[in-house]
C-alpha cells in the first residue's frame, strides 16, 4: 500500500494533519492577504489567534459528524446544519474580539451583535472545513470497501487453487485404493502392503505442501517419483520412466503435483492396456523466459479433437484440473497442449513462466 494510503487509512493521523495543515494554510493565506492593505505588525499576531480559535472550535465537530453519520439522512442534515452554524458564530464572536481588544486596543462596539459581524464568511470556512472532513470521510469508506472487495477476491481465488488442488488428493487416492483392494482381493498381501507404504508417503508428502505457494522442480521431481514407486509396485517391470530434465530447471518454481494427474492419466490409459507395459517420458527445459514441461507415452493414444482428449467415465478430471489451476495461478501466460505423440501415444506440453526458486522472475506473472 502507498504512503499516502497508508496515511488516509489511519484515521487519527490523517485528521490530525489535515486538520492542522488546513488552519495553517488559513492563517498563511489571510496573512498575504493583509499585504493589501497598510496593516500593523501586531495583525499577524490576531492572525495567528484567529487560525488557532478556529482549530479549537472545529475539533469537537470531528465527533458530532461522526455521531450524525449513524442517523438517518434528515436527522443527519440537520444536525450538520446546526452544529456547522452554532461553531461559525462562536468563531465570528471571537475574531471580532481579538480585532477590536487586541488591533483596536480595546474598542468597544455599540450594538452587542457587532460582535457576530462576518458571520457569512466564518460560516463559509466552517463549511469548507465541513466539506474536506465528510470528502476525507467519504474517500476512506470508498478505500476500505476497495480493500475488503480485494481481501474477498483474493480469499476466493486462494480458495479455488486450494480447491482444485485438493481435488486431486480423493480422485488420486480412490484410483490407488481400488488397486489396493483388487491386489487383496487376488490374494498379493505382500505387494498390497508395499502400495499401501508408499501410498502413506506420498499422502504425507502431498498434505505438507501448501497448495497456494509453488515449490521448486526438484521437489515435484520427488513427489513424482513417490508416486511412480507405487504405480511400480503394481506394474513392476511393464511400467519404464525416462527423466530429461535440465539442470537449470530444478530450482524453476511450478504448481505442487502439476504433473501427477497427467502421469496418472498415462498409466491408466497407457500402461494399463498395454500387455507388455510401455514407457512413459519426462521433461522439463527452458525455451527463452519459458519453462516448458513436456509427458509423453508410447500408449495406443487416442483421438484427439480441438486439442483435447474424448472425456470418457472416470477420465478428464485430472487434466481438467491442471487447466483451471494454471488458469487460476497464471492468468493467460501459459499454455496447456495434447497432441500426438508419434509414432505411438500422447504428449501434454505445459509452458508456464520461468520463475527461480529464489524469488526472482524471468518473466512477470499475474498472480
Amino acid at each position: 500500500m502507498p504512503k499516502w494510503e497508508k496515511l488516509v487509512d489511519s484515521r487519527e493521523r490523517l485528521f490530525w494533519t489535515l486538520h492542522t495543515a488546513g488552519w495553517c494554510g488559513f492563517a498563511i493565506v489571510y496573512w498575504i492577504g493583509s499585504f493589501m492593505h497598510e496593516m500593523r505588525s501586531i495583525w499577524l499576531f490576531v492572525i495567528i489567534l484567529n487560525a488557532y480559535a478556529g482549530w479549537l472550535l472545529t475539533i469537537p465537530l470531528r465527533y458530532i459528524y461522526r455521531k450524525a453519520l449513524t442517523l438517518s439522512p434528515l436527522k443527519m442534515l440537520l444536525l450538520v446544519a446546526i452544529s456547522l452554524y452554532v461553531i461559525a458564530l462562536l468563531w465570528a464572536m471571537v475574531k471580532n474580539v481579538n480585532h477590536w481588544e487586541i488591533y483596536k486596543k480595546g474598542f468597544r462596539p455599540d450594538e452587542w451583535y457587532w460582535y457576530f459581524r462576518g458571520t457569512i464568511n466564518s460560516l463559509i470556512m466552517i463549511g469548507c472545513w465541513t466539506g474536506a472532513y465528510f470528502g476525507v470521510k467519504n474517500y476512506q469508506m470508498l478505500l476500505k470497501e476497495k480493500q475488503n472487495v480485494l481481501k474477498a477476491s483474493s480469499m476466493a481465488h486462494q480458495a479455488h487453487i486450494k480447491m482444485l488442488r485438493y481435488q486431486l488428493n480423493p480422485h488420486f487416492l480412490f484410483n490407488t485404493l481400488n488397486a489396493i483392494s483388487t491386489l487383496v482381493l487376488m490374494k498379493e498381501n505382500k505387494t498390497a502392503e508395499a502400495m499401501v507404504s508408499r501410498l502413506s508417503d506420498f499422502l504425507r508428502y502431498s498434505l505438507d505442501k501448501d497448495p497456494i505457494q509453488r515449490i521448486p522442480l526438484i521437489q515435484e521431481i520427488q513427489a513424482l517419483e513417490l508416486y511412480l514407486e507405487i504405480e511400480k509396485v503394481r506394474f513392476e517391470d511393464r511400467l519404464t520412466v525416462v527423466w530429461d530434465i535440465e539442470e537449470e530447471t530444478k530450482d524453476a518454481l511450478v504448481p505442487s503435483l502439476i504433473l501427477q494427474p497427467i502421469i496418472e492419466n498415462s498409466i491408466k490409459f497407457a500402461i494399463s492396456k498395454m500387455q507388455e507395459g510401455g514407457q512413459i517420458s519426462i521433461s522439463a527445459k527452458t525455451f527463452g523466459r519459458d519453462l516448458m514441461l513436456n509427458v509423453s507415452d508410447n500408449g495406443p493414444g487416442a483421438d484427439i479433437k480441438n486439442g483435447q482428449l474424448p472425456i470418457s467415465k472416470g477420465s478428464g478430471v485430472g487434466l481438467h484440473n491442471i487447466q483451471e489451476r494454471l488458469a487460476a495461478l497464471y492468468v493467460k501466460n501459459y499454455s496447456f497442449v495434447i497432441s500426438h505423440n508419434y509414432p505411438a501415444g500422447i504428449k501434454i506440453n505445459i509452458r508456464i513462466p520461468f520463475e527461480k526458486g529464489d524469488g526472482s522472475s524471468d518473466n512477470t506473472t499475474e498472480n
